[in-house]
Order: C-alpha cells, then sequence, then structure tokens
C-alpha cells in the first residue's frame, strides 16, 4: 500500500493492487466529519471515478469506530461538513465504481448515511448503526431516511428513523443491510477480500451493474428496461465482453483492459 494522505490528515487514503483505500483518521472526536474529512473524502472519490487502474473503493475509520457522524462541535463553529458530493464528501454523489464500507465499532448518524453511500457493508459483530438525530433536534438529512426503506423493511426504517435507537450488525446482517459479519478488528481484512473479488471482473461490467440496480430502485419496470438497455447492451460490443468469452472457451483467466 502507498500512502496518498500523511498519517496525521483528516483521512488517509491509501492503494492496494487496484483498490482505494479511504480511512476516516479523527480519531480523538470517533472520525466526526467536519470540513477539512469531507473535503479529503470528496477528492479521494473523483480519484477513484477519473483513475482507470482503479477499479474499486473500501472507507473504513480508524481506531476503534467507523464514524460518529457530523462533528457537532464544529456544526456549531459554522464549519461546513459537505462539498459538491453532498455531507462528508460522499452521500449525495458517490462515487461510479463500487464502494465498501468497513465498520468497526459504531456507524451512527452520518456515519451511517455514509455506509448507506456505499454499495456493500461489512461490519463487525457488536458494532452499532443507527440514526440518533431525533434525540439532539435534528434530522438524518444525508439520505439516510431516504436509502433506509430501500434497504431494509419499512418498520425497522421506521423505527430506526423516529426512536433514533440503534440496532447491532447481527441484526442489521438479519435484515440485508450488512452484506458480510466479522470478528472485531477484521472488517478492513474482510472488505479488502470481497473488494478483490469485485476488482477480479470486468471493470466496464462491473460499473454499469452497478449504475443499472441503483437506478432500477426508483424506476418502474419499464424504465428499468430502458435503463438496463441503454448501459448494459453496448457491454456486449467491448474487447472485454471478447476477452471474457475467449478466456472461458480456453479455460484461462481474463485479462481486463477496461474497454
Amino acid at each position: 500500500m502507498n500512502a496518498s494522505v500523511l498519517d496525521d490528515a483528516p483521512v488517509c487514503v491509501t492503494r492496494d493492487d487496484g483498490i482505494l483505500i479511504v480511512r476516516l483518521n479523527r480519531p480523538a472526536e470517533s472520525n466526526a466529519v467536519n470540513g477539512a474529512l469531507a473535503c479529503v473524502v470528496s477528492a479521494a472519490m473523483d480519484e477513484l471515478d477519473n483513475d482507470p487502474s482503479l477499479r474499486i473503493g473500501v472507507i473504513t475509520g480508524s481506531s476503534k469506530a467507523f464514524c460518529a457522524g457530523m462533528d457537532l462541535k464544529a456544526y456549531l463553529q459554522n464549519d461546513v461538513p459537505a462539498t459538491e458530493r453532498g455531507f462528508a464528501g460522499i452521500t449525495r454523489k458517490p462515487p461510479e465504481k463500487p464502494l465498501i464500507a468497513a465498520i468497526e465499532g459504531f456507524a451512527v448518524a452520518g456515519g451511517l448515511e455514509i455506509a448507506l453511500s456505499c454499495d456493500l457493508i461489512v461490519a463487525a459483530r457488536g458494532a452499532k448503526l443507527g440514526v440518533p438525530e431525533p434525540k439532539r433536534g435534528l434530522v438524518a438529512a444525508a439520505g439516510g431516511l431516504i436509502r433506509l426503506p430501500k434497504r431494509i423493511p419499512y418498520q425497522v426504517a421506521m423505527y430506526l428513523a423516529i426512536t433514533g435507537d440503534y440496532i447491532d450488525a447481527e441484526r442489521a446482517y438479519e435484515i440485508g443491510l450488512v452484506n458480510e459479519l466479522c470478528e472485531p478488528g477484521q472488517a478492513l481484512e474482510r472488505a479488502l477480500l470481497l473488494a478483490r473479488r469485485v476488482a477480479d471482473n470486468a471493470p466496464l461490467a462491473v460499473r454499469a451493474s452497478k449504475a443499472i440496480v441503483r437506478g432500477a430502485l426508483d424506476l418502474d419496470e419499464e424504465g428499468g428496461w430502458e435503463l438496463q438497455d441503454r448501459l448494459g447492451l453496448p457491454a456486449l460490443d467491448t474487447e472485454d465482453a471478447r476477452e471474457g468469452a475467449s478466456a472461458f472457451a480456453e479455460k484461462r483467466q481474463p485479462v481486463w483492459k477496461g474497454r
């Protein structure tokens, strides 16, 4: 891994064989989001989307937490924890390439909304997830209340939204919010294993598949077919598609070119 951001920065960004690893790095504040953190995350998402050598990203937290949400002390000082990509530099405009959240300890308030901006979630057993904003006179306004009822049953989404209570990672896994459970301290390792499985696939096909799945959530069946035809059919006429077919016929691993 090659660090591209200093270890004492609000976010540490590293690379590992086509995977961009983004580590929220404000442990004294439980990785709460301020303006500086949001700016670095936003730049990292731009890097992920624009660098063809990168296939997928993983976002995690330093120390024993994923993220406690907005830094309320910074908020009271008019520090804006958002960029054009939204809160934390990600929630309104996530990257076009896949992103995995690796959660240790807790992902609450805006921290859960960051995780919900990702495509897959790996969480350590016992980790807490929730949107406790009503307990502080706030509303979870970084996409959590929009995305939760699309990911989990209505009654559970409403329970989280209006009680402000937490659920643990085990319960989140049961209802499909978390993709993989792991032992404490292993979330990043497990997320990287999952990321490598995705990175082994054809990059154009992965990117198009993500866009279709995400877009289909807000479309009727006719709109879904139109989206699929527009984004999926061009993949049939790529070098990667021909390489995939050739590799299968020749019983070898494909060599993707991203074109």
